[in-house]
């Protein structure tokens, strides 16, 4: 299977999930933003939008195997990366905003799978990190609208995001531009201890635990 018929194949994995999930399900909220995305991926490379397709197609696809290994382990009774492991214990609580919901997926896919994915698509395509630069701020730059909608879709009203209210302070506490960056670095550092997997796989480790934390924070119910 070429890359871009892999992008096809998640998109099709997230709307079988998309049809079994309810929609207040705190993971089928971050599914559907993020296959909206994924979707608009597809949409860019069919269009030409990409210098390299090849490139760009195989670290979305790969980026999006991530999450879907994560669903993939809470079905099998397994346990997903600490990232994850928020957003799925806390899927049905009823204090917690759609909103934190899909931010909480984002940290963890972002602040984990990300740099992963781009040294899982080194070694696929025989790159290094460097190849993949430009593909990799291309795909981040459409991540922008995750975001984007995210807030346009599930922010509450003004009449309820009030100064006061700590859904305020939660939003304003997290950056996508600067874990973008971060897992920029992180791909980079990752590359570097390629042939040290003892420590590769420390470092992801650490790096895993700390998204884990953040999305844990991002989860805090404060529903009224």
């Amino acid at each position: 299977m070429d890359a871009v018929a892999e992008v096809d194949a998640v998109i099709g994995r997230m709307r079988t999930l998309r049809s079994v999930w309810p929609p207040d399900d705190g993971v089928a909220v971050f599914n559907q933003v993020y296959l909206t995305v994924t979707e608009t991926v597809a949409e860019h490379l069919a269009g030409g939008a990409f210098a390299d397709r090849r490139t760009a197609a195989a670290l979305d696809a790969c980026f999006a195997r991530r999450y879907l290994s994560a669903v993939d382990a809470v079905d099998d009774c397994r346990r997903p990366p600490a990232c994850w492991r928020p957003l799925f214990e806390y899927r049905r609580h009823p204090g917690v905003r759609p909103v934190q919901f899909a931010l909480a997926g984002i940290n963890a896919h972002i602040g984990h799978d990300l740099a992963l994915a781009v040294v899982d698509t080194c070694h696929a395509l025989d790159r290094v990190p460097a190849d993949l630069e430009g593909e990799f701020h291309q795909v981040g730059d459409l991540l922008v609208l995750l975001e984007e909608r995210i807030r346009e879709d599930l922010m509450p009203g003004p009449d309820l995001l009030e100064i006061a209210d700590p859904l305020t302070h939660l939003l304003g506490s997290w950056s996508l531009e600067r874990a973008r960056e971060a897992a920029w670095s992180a791909a980079l550092v990752l590359w570097r201890l390629r042939d040290v997997p003892v420590l590769a796989e420390e470092f992801r480790v650490r790096m895993d635990a700390g998204a884990g934390l953040v999305g844990r924070c991002l989860l805090t119910p404060c529903r009224r």
